[in-house]
């Protein structure tokens, strides 16, 4: 990616991968103003065209809500991240959700954590927007987000 080479040289930048594929927005963009108001962290959000969820970077999985629409990893950096499937959809409770992972669970960048039916939760009125937040943003002022461009897993949507 060129971003890789725009920042050669010096302390390698630390980077969140897209989990998802679909188009990247800004957390501005999501209709629930504890991700547009950036409450749990900074962030991007992404538009799903697939139902899959992939980790987003190495590190373990620290949690699985019970309702399978949001999980925590904490990478191998550091970084706390929240991975929120759709808006309101803990209200489903995790009917068209399947977790292939569990807390404790250690990842690979790309390997599959969640797969979730786009249409049937669309149909049951749900946005699938999926906000991916850095929780400890303060820990990482250099932060930068990269958003207004469709992403597919492993393209890089977030510079620690």
């Amino acid at each position: 990616m060129f971003l890789k080479g725009l920042f050669g040289g010096g302390k390698a930048k630390k980077e969140i991968l897209a989990p998802a594929e679909g188009k990247c927005v800004p957390m501005s963009e999501v209709n629930d103003p504890t991700f547009s108001q950036e409450i749990l962290g900074k962030g991007v959000a992404i538009i799903p065209a697939v139902g899959k969820i992939y980790a987003p970077a190495d590190g373990e999985v620290t949690m699985v809500f019970e309702t399978k629409h949001a999980l925590s990893v904490k990478t191998n950096d550091g970084a706390e991240l929240i991975i929120h499937i759709g808006l309101d959809t803990v209200n489903l409770q995790g009917k068209y959700f399947n977790a292939h992972v569990a807390a404790g669970d250690k990842v690979k960048a790309g390997d599959l954590l969640m797969e979730f039916d786009i249409d049937k939760i669309k149909e049951a009125g749900y946005d699938v927007i999926t906000p991916v937040i850095v929780c400890n943003t303060p820990d990482y002022p250099n932060m930068v987000c990269h958003t207004g461009m469709d992403v597919k897993p492993g393209d890089v949507v977030i510079s620690l």
